[in-house]
């Protein structure tokens, strides 16, 4: 049996009855909460909606502020509901902060310090599983890949609806779906429940790129970030307006946050997960209990008091690990026992190599622990331009800090077994569990590694990416390659050099910056199952194999790296561990788009050989499975025109092709393809279109051997 996932004998020691009082909006004051008697009925039987918008700043909330952006959707809920000034974050990074809200631990406890290179062990209680054990249906409905399945999250819930669309390692920016595709599913979902059910939405989209639709591009054309919040809360309406019209807001627990923040320039920082001032760290927290009268809370509070708040409001025992507290003390004018509020921003440490930044929250002083340290005084100082620690004994705050951590992680160690055997002990250092070492194994920190000495490395390699995406490819691979020369363990640059060389056909060059981050620093997870991917594609497969056998040794939840070890098998010609691998990855995430392909085109391979019907019928179910879960999967379009061509369905196989160079022009094979199509159908002038467009689009950026195929091909149509 899992540690904590034991079902909790509820003591009942009091009944306390509370008179329901049904506060009208139009009576929230605004006031602040002193001693307050509130009056709510607790019971068990309340439905539980959790809604995180991520990347949501504190001063992005129309009732806090609204000389930003007008969120009257949010504030009809928030007008019934109290609302925290003061919420933090744990973490400036999406997965730990969920995994903060979900577990009701902070990061010290569950071991999660960022978005790449960890999971979330069975092992860990969520508020999905604590629920599902106690009858209540439980689903989740996921914006973006940082909280896809592969990394833990679904534990407990009987729906977890990540189906976003396919995400590629080398990509700069993070896979995601819209929030009016998210909350109509969460929608459909709630309407067919037909007993108490717990729902966590996840809207991503005030994540950086700012793209929202029309009109709020243009409305907030001058602060597209506001816009991305603007348009989130008009895609909330739909969803309030269906659990008013169907009477279910009397019923249930509405609890909406952000995951954190967003620096939008301030102290330098241009998005989040790198420094933690207030704009990352200081969130918005709406708490709707039904029945209560509403307001201003002014206690400090962080997201792992959500967990036991919710077990209070259900009258359920909750679980004795939690680090968080329930707010309902809070709310009734009591301070937290634990004035103390954890956080961390490992992001820089464990990605680059630079100091670690941790530090702490109470009362009105912030801590923040980094070579040159900081500390403030919030309440008199909320946008922390004073720093106190040149006039202050900071000895008080380091020792109060070391023992914040000592107690946060004294729970994580008793919950482990207390004889971790070898195998298991080298696991959970490869996942970051127990080695706190970052990328370059460094231990002492200077001034000089202080995350304010280093920013302009932050914010050139940011500078770097905007030059590229305009197209200033050399510019931006030179200020990339002198960021690495001052910074050798700023892994991500690799990583982003990689993707850039790749991008635009220097294959060679991207296999030579990841071989030379790897020597700088040897054995990272992340440079290495890069190279291993990078070199299947390049059809340097026996390296390839080695290196994603080793990353899958060390990384085995990463549904990925076993997919393109997969690929590397495929193209060796060794089905069979192909086929062990696409099955392994289906066993990690049954919705991962890519791998349906993968076996679609060794069914299409295997038909070609022996022409069985059935071999084909089963390629084209897995392009179409494919399809189904990622219509602009564009490599499994260019599969299912090929099965269509072998049948001589031209016009549907050139269809296919089509929509795989709408979708992606710089994908070479579909204007090969439709090319020789209609060369074989004896439409010359369409063939040589396709491939002159080929030769326009991409000539440079092909191999020697594939310029010289399209030479022929251009002649081929012309004669």
């Amino acid at each position: 049996m899992k540690p904590f996932k034991i079902l909790l004998i509820f003591l009942a020691v009091f009944a306390l009855i509370f008179c329901q009082d049904s506060q009208s909006s139009e009576g929230f004051s605004g006031e602040s909460s002193q001693l307050r008697s509130i009056s709510f009925k607790r019971k068990n039987d309340y439905n539980i909606l959790l809604i995180t918008i991520d990347t949501w700043r504190h001063d992005r909330l129309g009732i806090h502020d609204s000389k930003y952006v007008k969120t009257p959707n949010i504030d009809r809920i928030a007008k019934k509901s109290f609302v925290f000034k003061n919420a933090f974050a744990h973490n400036p990074v999406t997965l730990p902060s969920h995994v903060n809200i979900l577990t009701g631990t902070t990061p010290l406890y569950h071991g999660i310090s960022d978005n790449s290179g960890f999971k979330l062990e069975d092992r860990f209680l969520s508020i999905s599983e604590y629920l599902k054990e106690r009858h209540f249906s439980t689903s989740a409905f996921i914006g973006a890949f940082p909280l896809d399945s592969r990394f833990g999250l679904a534990q407990g819930f009987d729906v977890y609806d990540d189906d976003y669309g396919t995400h590629n390692s080398l990509d700069f920016f993070f896979v995601e779906r819209k929030a009016e595709t998210v909350i109509k599913l969460a929608v459909d979902w709630i309407s067919r429940q037909h007993r108490k059910w717990f729902s966590w939405i996840h809207l991503f989209d005030p994540h950086q790129p700012y793209l929202p639709p029309s009109p709020y591009n243009k409305i907030y054309s001058n602060d597209l970030y506001s816009g991305e919040v603007a348009y989130v809360d008009n895609c909330l309406e739909k969803l309030f307006g269906f659990l008013e019209a169907k009477k279910q807001l009397h019923n249930t627990i509405v609890i909406i946050t952000g995951d954190h923040g967003e620096a939008l320039g301030e102290k330098g920082e241009q998005t989040h997960a790198y420094f933690a001032y207030n704009n990352t760290l200081l969130v918005p927290l709406i708490v709707y209990i039904p029945g209560t009268r509403p307001g201003f809370i002014e206690e400090n509070v962080c997201h792992a008091d959500i967990f036991p708040t919710i077990c209070d409001i259900l009258k359920f025992q909750p679980p004795p690990h939690l680090q968080g507290e329930s707010l309902i003390p809070v709310i009734q004018g009591h301070k937290r026992k634990n004035q103390e509020i954890y956080f961390e921003s490992l992001t820089p440490f464990l990605n680059r190599g630079w100091a670690p930044l941790r530090g702490y929250i109470k009362e009105n002083m912030k801590f923040i622990d980094l070579p040159v340290k900081e500390l403030y005084d919030i309440k008199k100082d909320p946008t922390e331009n004073n720093n106190l620690a040149g006039t202050s004994e900071l000895k008080k705050y380091k020792s109060e800090l070391f023992k914040l951590r000592k107690r946060l992680e004294g729970n994580f160690k008793l919950s482990r077994s207390t004889k971790i055997d070898r195998e298991t002990r080298k696991k959970l250092e490869s996942l970051g569990y127990i080695s706190g070492q970052s990328s370059a194994g460094k231990i002492f920190f200077t001034e000089k590694d202080d995350l304010k000495t280093l920013l302009p490395l932050q914010n050139k390699m940011l500078g770097a990416l905007e030059a590229f995406q305009k197209g200033m490819v050399e510019r931006a691979i030179q200020e990339l390659k002198t960021v690495v020369e001052d910074s050798p363990s700023f892994v991500l640059v690799y990583r982003n050099m990689a993707t850039i060389f790749k991008n635009t056909g220097q294959i060679n060059e991207a296999i030579k910056i990841l071989r030379k981050g790897l020597s700088k620093n040897p054995g990272n997870m992340n440079l290495m199952s890069k190279l291993g991917i990078i070199l299947t594609e390049a059809g340097q497969i026996e390296e390839a194999i080695s290196l994603l056998e080793k990353c899958t040794q060390k990384e085995d939840y990463d549904p990925e790296i076993f997919n393109y070890l997969g690929v590397a098998y495929y193209k060796k010609g060794d089905f069979k561990s192909a086929i062990e691998q696409y099955r392994k990855v289906l066993e990690l995430d049954h919705n991962y788009a890519p791998v349906y392909n993968n076996f679609g085109s060794l069914y299409l391979v295997a038909y070609q050989r022996n022409r069985d019907e059935r071999v084909y019928g089963l390629a084209m179910e897995n392009f179409n499975k494919a399809l189904e879960i990622d219509p602009r999967l564009f490599s499994a379009l260019n599969g299912r025109a090929s099965a269509y061509y072998f049948k001589k369905d031209y016009k549907m196989a050139q269809r296919d092709w089509q929509k795989a160079i709408e979708i992606n022009p710089g994908f070479a094979d579909p204007y090969f393809n439709i090319g020789i199509s209609y060369l074989k159908s004896g439409d010359k002038g369409s063939a040589s279109g396709y491939f002159e467009l080929c030769k326009q689009r991409l000539y440079g950026r092909l191999p020697l051997t594939e310029q010289k195929r399209l030479d022929r091909l251009i002649d081929d149509s012309r004669n």
